[in-house]
C-alpha cells in the first residue's frame, strides 16, 4: 500500500516478502525492486527501513538497518507523513474500517475530488489498495492493533466501535479505552469527530474529548440514524434520517447490519463536506465492496463459496447473520482461528458465537508471527463448543478439508471461510477440483 504511493512520487522503492504474491508482483510492475526472503544486504543504501508490525525485532533486514545507523520507521509513521500534505480523514475501530474507509473513497471518486486513499484491503471499484489522488482529500485507514494511530492528527476522524480486540499488545479493556480516548484528542478541532453512537462505551469517550462531534447508528438519539432495514440475497435496502430533517434511502451491494454502519459512516463524513445528499446516495449504487469481506468466491454444482476476513468473535457473528439471510439450504463454516494468543484470549467468545453454526468446520490455527501455545489448538476450542441436536462439528486438518466438502456439500449449499489467513485458498481449491470432478449430490455427511 504504502510501498504504491511512494513509488507513484517517484522515489526508489525495494522490499522484501517471505513468498512471491500477487503484490509483490504488482509492486515489480509499478518499479519496485522485491526480493523473496529477507536478507541483510537488502536494506543496503537505503534513506530509510518501513516496517509493519507483523515483522519481528530481529529480522535480518531490521537488525542490519540498526547496525549501518539507517532511520527505521512504522508504517503507520510514514502514512501520517504523506497524509499531512492533505486534508486527512482517518479511519479507525477494531472492525469495519477497510470497508468503511473503501466507501469514503469511493464517495470522493464518485463526485471528482480525486483522493489519494490507503486501504488494508483491495478496493474492487478500482483494484486497489492505494491510489495517489491529485485532489484535497487524504482517505486511510489506520491502525489500532500495536496503537500506531496515535501517530496520527486527522481532520476528520471515523471510529466505527471499541472492542476486546489486540489483547497480546494492550493487555486489558481499560488500555484499550485510554489509547482510544488520547486518539480522539488528536482531531483537529476545526474537525469533526465521528462514531457509532449505539457503542455507548465509544459514545462516551467521545463527548469527554472536547472535540466537534456525529454519532450514527440504529438508535434515534444519533445525529444519523438507520431504519427499515430490509436485506434481499446479498444486498441491502435502508432509509437514513438526519436531524435537521432530511431524510433517504440508501441502497448496498452488500449484506448485514454492520455494512448500514459502515454506511452511515460514509454518510456523515459526506455531510460533513457539505457534499449533496443525492450524490452520496447514489454513490452506494455501485460499490461493490473490498476483497474478502463477504466475497461470493464462484459456484459449482449449486453450491455458494463465499470467503470473509472475519477473525473476531464479533465480526464472525456480523458475518454468519448476514449470510443467514440468504437463499440457501444450508451454510457449511469453515474457520480458520487467527493467532494464538487470540484464540486464548477471546476463547469463550469464540465458543459463543461459533455455536450457531449447524455445520462448522474448525482448523488449525493460523500463527501469523506467533510461537504456539501450550494448551491452545483449533481441535481443543472446536470440542469445547457445545452440540445440540443436528449440529455438526469437526476439527479438520486443513489439507484434508477439501475432500471433506467434496463428500458432504450438496447443491443449495452456502460454504463460508472465515479467517485471517489464508484459509481462502481452500474455498478456491474446492471450487477447482468440484467443477473438474463432480461428485454425488446424494453423497452423505461423514465425519472426521
Amino acid at each position: 500500500m504504502l510501498a504504491s504511493l511512494i513509488l507513484s512520487k517517484g522515489h526508489t522503492v525495494s522490499g522484501s516478502d517471505i513468498i512471491e504474491n500477487a503484490m509483490t508482483r504488482s509492486l515489480r510492475e509499478q518499479g519496485a525492486h522485491i526480493h523473496i526472503g529477507h536478507h541483510p544486504d537488502a536494506v543496503a543504501g537505503a534513506d530509510f527501513v518501513v516496517f509493519s508490525s507483523a515483522i519481528r525485532p530481529d529480522n535480518p533486514e531490521l537488525v542490519a538497518a540498526r547496525q549501518q545507523g539507517i532511520r527505521i520507521l512504522k508504517r503507520a509513521e510514514l502514512l501520517a507523513e504523506l497524509m499531512k500534505e492533505q486534508l486527512s480523514i482517518a479511519v479507525a475501530g477494531a472492525h469495519g474500517k477497510t470497508t468503511t474507509t473503501s466507501m469514503i473513497a469511493n464517495l470522493l471518486i464518485s463526485v471528482d475530488r480525486h483522493p489519494t486513499v490507503a486501504l488494508g484491503g483491495i478496493f474492487k471499484n478500482g483494484s486497489y489498495q492505494a491510489c495517489m489522488g491529485d485532489g484535497h482529500y487524504f482517505v486511510a485507514e489506520v491502525d489500532e492493533s500495536d496503537g500506531s494511530f496515535l501517530f496520527f492528527h486527522p481532520r476528520y476522524s471515523v471510529i466505527t466501535n471499541m472492542d476486546r480486540e489486540h489483547l497480546d499488545y494492550y493487555k486489558n479493556w481499560d488500555r484499550i479505552r485510554l489509547t482510544f480516548k488520547q486518539y480522539m484528542t488528536q482531531t483537529d478541532p476545526q474537525g469533526m469527530l465521528i462514531v457509532c453512537g449505539d457503542d455507548r462505551a465509544l459514545r462516551e469517550l467521545a463527548q469527554e474529548s472536547g472535540r466537534p462531534l456525529m454519532t450514527y447508528g440504529f438508535s434515534q438519539d444519533n445525529d444519523v440514524w438507520a431504519s427499515h432495514v430490509r436485506f434481499q440475497g446479498c444486498s441491502s435496502k435502508f432509509d437514513y434520517f438526519l436531524k435537521n430533517g432530511w431524510k433517504g434511502t440508501i441502497q448496498l451491494l452488500l449484506p448485514g447490519r454492520h455494512n448500514v454502519l459502515n454506511a452511515l459512516a460514509c454518510l456523515c463524513v459526506g455531510k460533513c463536506l457539505d457534499l449533496d445528499m443525492e450524490q452520496i446516495e447514489e454513490s452506494f449504487r455501485f460499490f461493490q465492496g473490498v476483497d474478502r469481506r463477504f466475497q461470493i468466491k464462484g459456484r459449482v454444482d449449486g453450491i455458494v463459496v463465499a470467503d470473509d476476513y472475519g477473525h473476531h468473535p464479533t465480526e464472525i457473528m456480523a458475518t454468519i447473520q448476514a449470510a443467514q439471510a440468504l437463499d440457501k439450504k444450508r451454510m457449511i463454516v469453515v474457520f480458520q482461528p487467527h493467532r494464538y494468543s487470540r484464540t486464548r484470549a477471546l476463547e469463550e467468545e469464540f465458543v459463543k458465537c461459533l455455536s450457531v453454526c449447524d455445520y462448522l468446520i474448525v482448523t488449525d490455527i493460523y500463527a501469523a508471527s506467533e510461537t504456539p501455545l501450550k494448551n491452545v489448538s483449533a481441535e481443543s476450542l472446536a470440542n469445547k463448543i457445545p452440540r445440540t441436536q443436528g449440529q455438526k462439528i469437526f476439527y479438520v486438518k486443513k489439507d484434508a478439508i477439501v475432500s471433506h466438502l467434496l463428500q458432504n456439500a450438496r447443491s443449495g449449499d452456502l460454504v463460508l471461510t472465515l479467517g485471517a489467513g489464508d484459509i481462502y485458498r481452500v474455498g478456491e481449491e474446492f471450487l477447482t477440483v468440484r467443477a473438474e470432478h463432480p461428485v454425488s449430490p446424494n453423497a452423505k455427511d461423514s465425519s472426521s
